[in-house]
């Protein structure tokens, strides 16, 4: 409830002006003198002020309601005032309206009038002080990330934003993280910031893929082995872990870990102990773990495929990186990252690229923005370049397929999004993904034309037609046209 204060030396007027705002839903203070007012606007939470212009019996010049207004304004600049008088003086009413009074009304007043005064100032005070708090809490953060090594990440979601502020709040310690999210999403580039700003940052950082491990290699991998511990171990060779010692080690898709190297990493995160493979001596070792996962640990335990207790040493502090589907802000300064400064982005494949649901992630996007650049045949990059169709619900052409590097992720789109899809290579045999319904099978004089227009470079003129390399050079030969 928002307390107003009334600031009168006529005890009807407070009693008056409390009776009706308390029937509105507000709590008042009243005080009859200049001094009293400024020691409650000093205690209390005040949201307005309806304060009078005099307080001296027979005083009508204003000057003791200005000077009370200006002191309230040097202690709380927001705070709005009402300024309230039987005397109403035209000029000292500009004077103060100039310098900040949020109204000024003369006695009597209209009961109505007054009160939707009262209601907008209240509501547009609260909105200030929010607008302050978040400005506020804005440059704490940027401050808080200017020093900051955010290792070239780009990004322009709140949703990203809140990942990397958490991020760098934790780096400082020496807990363990765990990153989830889908393949392709850039939850190494998290891994990074996390050891880039940790006191471990000049210390060892080493990158674990389990999923790319061979099994019967795996725990050699982490934890080394001796000579002779298995076929082709012709010396002793060191493991992650020792290499990472007194610094951070990235284990990523730990999802993939089986059970029996499970058991030695919970026993290395409790102690930091372990043995090579083929050795019973003990070594010991003091290693930050990042671990990160696109699986579903919780599944995984209640399957029995994943510790419950190793989760819990590795999930300290989660990370939950959301796919890009659900932070379409970072699309476009990504693909703008991607192409570089020597192309640009038409309206309509911007549109598109955002409508796009990008199964695949930033590793998806950043593979069509090579693409596009290869295929470009100009500066500014269309639909065209990244196989796209318009963001208006036109389904995709037959026979094309997405462009993926998400090692097998998959998303079901729903039915309210567009569908886009992006091409194939256009050097594959097949009809191109450009609608040539309209245009008609060239002519041997649409191709020459085409041919003198780009300058005899194939990949162009197909593109111009509409039809991939193999099909140019089989109707090239056809009408007899020579490159």
């Amino acid at each position: 409830m928002d307390t107003i204060l009334i600031v009168d030396d006529n005890q009807a007027v407070c009693s008056a002006l409390s009776l009706m705002l308390e029937l509105n839903g507000f709590k008042t203070l009243t005080c009859f003198s200049p001094e009293e007012a400024l020691g409650l606007v000093a205690e209390q939470e005040i949201a307005l002020v309806i304060q009078d212009m005099n307080f001296t019996q027979d005083t009508t010049s204003g000057e003791e309601g200005k000077r009370l207004f200006y002191d309230i304004r040097a202690n709380q600049p927001q705070l709005p005032i009402i300024l309230l008088t039987a005397w109403t003086q035209l000029e000292l009413a500009v004077e103060l309206v100039k310098e900040g009074a949020a109204d000024y009304m003369g006695k009597p007043w209209d009961d109505d009038k007054l009160l939707n005064s009262v209601n907008n100032l209240i509501s547009l005070h609260a909105l200030s002080r929010q607008n302050s708090q978040l400005a506020r809490s804005e440059h704490q953060r940027m401050s808080a990330i200017k020093d900051a090594d955010l290792c070239g990440i780009v990004f322009g979601s709140g949703a990203m934003q809140r990942c990397i502020d958490l991020a760098l709040q934790i780096a400082k310690s020496d807990v363990s993280v765990l990153i989830t999210g889908p393949n392709g999403a850039g939850k190494d580039k998290l891994a990074d910031i996390l050891h880039a700003n940790s006191p471990l940052k000049h210390k060892p950082f080493i990158k674990v893929n389990i999923g790319a491990l061979p099994m019967e290699l795996l725990e050699a991998e982490l934890f080394g082995a001796e000579a002779g511990a298995f076929t082709g171990a012709n010396k002793a060779r060191i493991g992650r872990f020792e290499a990472a010692d007194g610094g951070t080690l990235f284990l990523d898709e730990i999802g993939n870990l089986p059970l029996s190297g499970q058991v030695k990493l919970l026993r290395v995160l409790q102690t930091g102990e372990f043995e090579r493979l083929g050795s019973h001596q003990t070594r010991k070792v003091k290693v930050r773990v990042i671990s990160a996962t696109n699986a579903d640990l919780a599944e995984d335990i209640a399957s029995g495929r994943f510790r419950e207790d190793l989760f819990y040493r590795l999930n300290v502090i989660e990370l939950a990186l959301p796919p890009l589907n659900q932070r379409q802000d970072d699309i476009l300064p990504l693909v703008n990252h991607f192409i570089g400064q020597d192309f640009s982005l038409s309206k309509p494949t911007q549109e598109a690229l955002v409508s796009y649901p990008w199964p695949g992630n930033v590793r998806e996007l950043e593979n069509a923005c090579k693409r596009a650049v290869i295929l470009a045949a100009s500066p500014t990059l269309t639909m065209a370049d990244f196989g796209l169709k318009p963001a208006s619900g036109l389904k995709p052409v037959s026979g094309v397929q997405p462009v993926s590097a998400s090692n097998g992720s998959q998303q079901t789109q729903s039915d309210s999004q567009t569908e886009v899809r992006v091409a194939p290579e256009p050097d594959v045999d097949r009809e191109p993904a450009v609608d040539t319904s309209s245009r008609g099978e060239p002519t041997g004089a649409d191709i020459e034309l085409a041919l003198a227009e780009h300058n005899g470079v194939i990949a162009r003129v197909a593109k111009s037609l509409g039809l991939s390399r193999q099909a140019l050079y089989r109707r090239m030969e056809k009408f007899g046209i020579e490159k």
